[in-house]
């Protein structure tokens, strides 16, 4: 009889684990939880109006205030670096809620700017359409993740609810003023009220009754903390809008879009940022922010302490501020900046006689190389005006200035390395101790004069000198004049003695500078808050009533602003809103007594930064109506604590590079209101973290061009893309470069849990790191391993027991809480993990069942960093309340510290024996024991012992006789 195949097909993994962890098993129990959670409100923080009264229990709770950075929707929506601090802000706000504190943690949109407008100018579709569906398709992915958001506190700044704040916001600023003596924002009234009765001075000498309407507005302009001037500004003809300073490339280029910008004159609105320049400085200190942070706000302000002095030319008067003015005896030309308005006052008809060839720039007058070499200034940015050039431009004026401590008179140029945004846009030029000064001294065959005595042996005759020579530990020399002098003096003292001389002359004064300038606060583009102001028919602007706000946008036909060639330098601004004659031209009752007049609107919108300067006090209150904030619910949430006197968000996690820009604003803003009785706290973030960022490897072929990252084969440790080689560079992830993963497709084939692991474990929150997909499997197979230790994956069953766990599984566990919480309040997940993951394996490699006690707390440790699995693991354990709000477990410090340690025993130096002893054994009885050792006693050799020296619990040293 032949013998049959009778073998059996082996049944697949899905037959033989039925109920194993999967990604099919994954996306179900997600989506069951994140729909839990929303129905269930799990994540909303209670308010202490209403919320907390009358529970006591939650009111006892100490609050956490968590946020994150402003996302923009984005129509290319997420890859996996963007949720990189979501999910870290996420996994400590779960932490939190588990450790008692009452978690405020939500996120909203920042949704006005430039790259809805693009797509609205390409498509004809309107900002707000594009914006919403972008928006949706993020709040999607976000959701998709599991990030324990209020989502009833979530909003975008273009919901007209919400802007209607910032415009009202704008107006508490318009209509404010700076008292330098007080140190604070005052409301504009009370200048007015001074002004009308002589206790302050009108400027001009007039009584403030006898200005017309448009006269005391102008004098009021100058001291509004919001206020519209004529300056000069970076205006872009590629975009068709201005730019802020920190908008505008090293290259002298716009950040968005790449265009030239160059410099014009143009009326725009800006904040009074550097009123608040010394509390901006004086209170980074007190913030818990990075130093790296903390110094580019100090560079970026840029105070310095110094003198101005007043330079006498043709009937004018150049002031200069110097932080060197014990050097004065050593200027000996001075340099303006090309666009200084006393320029064109002071400019000869012709060239005085005598001017070299090489001061006129081969111009024919002094007008004609004026007019030239400021439009060659005008095409570069300040960045490129200011940084090193091998050769120095510029041209002379024709007029020359009167030194004031030594009657001398020197020439005045005109050089695009002086700013008129820095200082009062004028230098007095020290060419033998300022290497810039140097540099244009020799280009343009300028005297120097030595005044500070050289360290090195170079002597005193700068014209033999490679380079000028600074410092600030040497004697002045060559420094006498008629009326003062500094000879011999040290540059401290010499700086005190000139400055008491300028002042008592009234020709200068000890002041301090700043680097920092008033924010430009106006753009010529459509999809913008709309200004709140109106002009009256004398152009005065008048702020709306509150009863008028939100003033909505109007719909128009055209988005774009109108663009220009942009190299055209010779253009103005031509906004959207302009083209809007019926919303420009409106006949309104301001409530102001004069009943309806005739009106026009400001026809420019806010920068995108206007809606991010306050948006962490709207989360606090998202739905009042009648106040920007209700007090007693800022306070709760900001006001100022112990450790915190300026109060601000408990943690405030994004990107370095908002370092200035976005963090400089928003810390004014919540000043100005501080200072107006809006707000309890002074400073809107107490702790700032950045996250490091996600990179990706990008692929380029022969041509520089990136190829798709998912479609490169590496063979033989070379990189190939259809055939051909390519170049291989790690740098940033996105959708351009062809190398982005998106978090939906982790989730697809991992689950959302086990993407969030990935990237808490890839390395420290703070450091960047190269994302590698192959590696993901690593943190799902974790997952898998916890599963299979709470559940049997052929039927479903549990398995943990009720049994008490042995010794060492009992020190496992009390060692990973231990670990897992102190890494937890201190952000590094990574470690949090590798001690989960290192307790799980001691549990896998038991063999046996896990006792219900362990499974329950290694199911609460992972709760913040995977909460689906944790709450479906915690459901399945025969818990009915959700894990989010569980008790983190507590660490037994009896297995916290090892069972025994080695104990060295000295017999004359030498190692004679080691014991096992208890970490907490006392010096007496480790003595007892270490002389009672057989070993020891054999050392001995029946000898006595003149000293026994114990340090317990690791070291006996004993000395015979």
């Amino acid at each position: 009889m032949s013998e049959t195949n009778s073998a059996v097909t082996p049944a697949t993994p899905a037959e033989a684990a039925p109920h194993r962890y999967t990604a099919a098993m994954a996306a179900e129990i997600e989506a069951r939880w994140q729909d839990f959670w929303d129905a269930e409100g799990t994540y909303e923080a209670p308010n202490p109006t209403g919320d907390l009264a009358g529970d006591a229990e939650l009111a006892a709770r100490p609050k956490k205030f968590i946020m994150d950075m402003f996302p923009y929707p984005s129509g290319a929506g997420l890859h996996v670096g963007h949720p990189l601090g979501y999910i870290a802000t996420d996994v400590f706000a779960r932490f939190q809620r588990m450790t008692g504190h009452n978690v405020l943690h939500t996120l909203g949109f920042d949704a006005f700017g430039l790259p809805a407008e693009q797509y609205a100018v390409q498509t004809g579709t309107h900002p707000r359409v594009s914006t919403e569906a972008n928006m949706e398709n993020m709040r999607s992915q976000l959701r998709r993740l599991g990030l324990g958001h209020d989502r009833r506190r979530s909003f975008a700044t273009i919901d007209p609810e919400y802007y209607k704040w910032t415009q009202w916001i704008f107006l508490q600023i318009f209509d404010s003023w700076y008292d330098d003596e007080a140190r604070r924002a005052r409301p504009i009234a009370e200048l007015v009220a001074q002004f009308e009765s002589g206790e302050r001075e009108v400027p001009g000498g007039r009584s403030w009754d006898a200005l017309t309407a448009a006269e005391r507005a102008d004098v009021l302009g100058e001291y509004r903390l919001a206020y519209a001037s004529d300056a000069p500004v970076n205006w872009c003809p590629g975009l068709g809008t201005v730019l802020a300073n920190e908008e505008v490339t090293a290259d002298g280029r716009s950040e968005r879009g790449n265009f030239p910008v160059f410099k014009a004159k143009l009326r725009q609105w800006n904040m009074r940022i550097t009123a608040y320049a010394d509390r901006l400085l004086e209170d980074l200190d007190e913030l818990d922010w990075p130093e790296a942070i903390k110094l580019q706000q100090r560079n970026w302000i840029g105070r310095s302490e110094g003198a101005r002095v007043d330079f006498p030319v043709d009937g004018e008067v150049i002031t200069v501020f110097t932080t060197r003015q014990d050097t004065l005896f050593g200027a000996t030309y001075m340099v303006l900046a090309p666009e200084h308005p006393l320029v064109e006052k002071f400019t000869p008809a012709v060239w005085p006689e005598g001017t070299r060839e090489a001061w006129t720039g081969g111009h024919a007058t002094p007008a004609e190389a004026v007019a030239a070499y400021r439009a060659q200034a005008a095409s570069k940015s300040d960045v490129e005006r200011q940084a090193e050039a091998k050769d120095k431009t510029g041209v002379f004026t024709g007029a020359y200035a009167t030194n004031p401590v030594n009657g001398e008179q020197i020439p005045v140029f005109i050089a695009d390395y002086v700013l008129m945004g820095y200082g009062t846009g004028a230098i007095m030029a020290v060419p033998a101790h300022d290497t810039r000064d140097f540099a244009f001294a020799r280009a343009f065959e300028l005297p120097m004069r030595c005044v500070v005595e050289p360290s090195d042996d170079r002597g005193t005759d700068p014209s033999t000198w490679d380079d000028a020579f600074a410092s600030y530990d040497a004697k002045i020399v060559n420094s006498t004049g008629e009326h003062v002098s500094l000879d011999g003096l040290g540059v401290v003292d010499a700086k005190a003695r000139i400055t008491e001389w300028l002042e008592r002359e009234g020709i200068g004064e000890g002041t301090v500078n700043f680097r920092l300038r008033d924010w430009l606060f106006s753009r010529q583009r459509y999809w913008g808050e709309p200004f709140p102001i109106v002009y009256d028919e004398d152009g005065v602007a008048h702020p709306l009533p509150e009863s008028m706000l939100p003033l909505e946008l109007p719909e128009v036909e055209d988005y774009s602003p109108r663009t220009f060639d942009p190299d055209d330098a010779d253009t103005e601004p031509e906004t959207p809103l302009s083209r809007n004659e019926d919303w420009v031209n409106v006949t309104l009752d301001l409530g102001d007594g004069r009943g309806p007049r005739k009106y026009r609107r400001e026809t420019n919108t806010m920068p995108n930064w206007a809606g991010s300067c306050w948006y962490e006090l709207r989360y606090l209150d998202p739905h009042n109506s009648e106040k920007l904030v209700d007090p007693e619910i800022e306070q709760y949430w900001m006001g100022p604590r112990e450790g915190r006197p300026h109060g601000g968000v408990d943690l405030y996690v994004g990107g370095a590079e908002h370092a200035v820009l976005h963090l400089l604003y928003a810390r004014f803003w919540s000043k100005v209101l501080y200072d107006l009785g809006h707000i309890s706290s002074s400073e809107p973030f107490h702790k700032l973290y950045n996250q490091g960022m996600i990179q990706a490897y990008v692929y380029r072929d022969s041509r520089g061009i990136a190829v798709p990252a998912a479609e490169v084969e590496e063979r033989d440790g070379a990189y190939w893309y259809q055939g051909e080689k390519v170049s291989r560079l790690l740098g940033k992830m996105g959708k351009s470069l062809k190398n982005a993963v998106t978090p939906d497709e982790i989730a697809a084939e991992y689950g959302a849990d086990t993407l969030r692991l990935y990237e808490m474990a890839m390395g420290p929150l703070d450091v960047s790191r190269p994302w590698d997909t192959r590696a993901v499997v690593g943190q799902f197979r974790l997952l898998q391993r916890l599963w299979r230790n709470v559940v049997d994956e052929a039927t479903g069953e549990v398995t943990v027991v009720d049994a008490e766990p042995d010794e060492d599984t009992l020190r496992a566990l009390h060692k990973a809480i231990d670990g897992v919480r102190q890494d937890l309040e201190g952000m590094r997940f990574n470690t949090a993990i590798a001690k989960v993951t290192e307790l799980n394996n001691h549990l896998t490699k038991t063999g046996g069942p896990v006792s219900r006690s362990v499974a329950e707390a290694l199911v609460l440790m992972v709760a913040p960093l995977a909460p689906h699995v944790a709450e479906e693991l915690w459901r399945k354990l025969g818990r009915t309340d959700s894990v989010v709000h569980q008790d983190f477990p507590v660490a037994d410090p009896a297995y916290v510290v090892d069972e025994t340690v080695t104990c060295v025993v000295q017999v004359k130096g030498k190692v004679k024996a080691r014991l096992e002893v208890s970490p907490a054994i006392s010096d007496e009885e480790l003595e007892k024991v270490a002389l009672a050792d057989e070993k020891v006693v054999a050392a001995l050799g029946g000898a006595g012992i003149r000293k026994v020296i114990v340090r317990a619990p690791k070291l006996v040293n004993i000395v015979p006789a």
